[in-house]
């Protein structure tokens, strides 16, 4: 089973901030620390102090990893199942100086975990991966994969029917091999038998013959010419019509 779910950050609504700069004691002298009210998972706000003005990716990345340790680590485990979130290079560029872009970032990371547990709660059977992937739009993709027989409980039984019919269906078929193979034992007798009651009707001289027609003469002639194997005589005859 798998499922995605797309939602587009251009539907993002922004909240207004109390925002504070200060210089960060960070080593690029551009990065300034703000503190903004992100939204939980729970319908409610936190205070979280984020940090934009980076110059490259990669120092936004390992500031972002630093706080939520899943983003860009390849697999990782939440709730017990196998998850990866990917954050897009791109939307990373456009957030590491946008105060707007890298709240809503901040503030989807950090819901990540509550999501997923939700996820693991709310979906049919048993989740067995997760994915988080964030485009270079901001539109944020959930694609899961689950089973309803996290046992194998329903693919033994299933492979057990499977099996019983299979045998079933061989034993008939070979039950109707033996059938036939019985009238065709039952034919070859008939056969010898009608043969050897020929042979011993020609061993002692028996036979039969017949003949049909209109005239009762001439088939008198001819079942006597055929017991004598020799052409019926031509001549006179009874012109008996039916």
């Amino acid at each position: 089973m798998a499922m995605e779910i797309t939602n587009n950050y251009s539907n993002y609504a922004t909240s207004s901030t109390n925002t504070t700069k200060n210089v960060s004691s960070a080593k690029d002298s551009n990065v300034t620390t703000s503190a903004v009210e992100l939204k939980t998972s729970t319908g409610g706000t936190k205070t979280e102090q984020i940090k934009t003005g980076y110059s490259n990716v990669n120092d936004y990345s390992k500031y972002l990893q630093g706080k939520y340790s899943y983003m860009n680590t390849g697999t990782t485990s939440m709730q017990g199942v196998p998850t990866t979130v990917s954050v897009s290079s791109a939307f990373l560029k456009k957030c590491m100086n946008d105060p707007e872009k890298a709240k809503y970032l901040e503030e989807n990371l950090a819901a990540l975990p509550d999501c997923a547990k939700s996820a693991v709660a709310g979906c049919q059977g048993t989740l067995t991966s997760l994915s988080y992937q964030i485009d270079g739009n901001g539109n944020i993709s959930v694609a899961i994969s689950g089973t309803s027989d996290p046992d194998g409980k329903i693919a033994r039984e299933n492979a057990e029917r499977k099996a019983k019919e299979k045998k079933a269906a061989e034993e008939k078929a070979a039950e109707r091999r033996k059938e036939k193979k019985a009238e065709e034992e039952k034919a070859a007798e008939r056969r010898a038998e009608k043969k050897a009651a020929e042979e011993a009707r020609t061993e002692t001289g028996e036979y039969t013959v017949s003949a049909t027609g209109t005239d009762i003469k001439a088939v008198t002639e001819k079942v006597i010419s055929a017991s004598w194997g020799t052409p019926a005589p031509t001549g006179a005859s009874f012109d008996i019509k039916a």
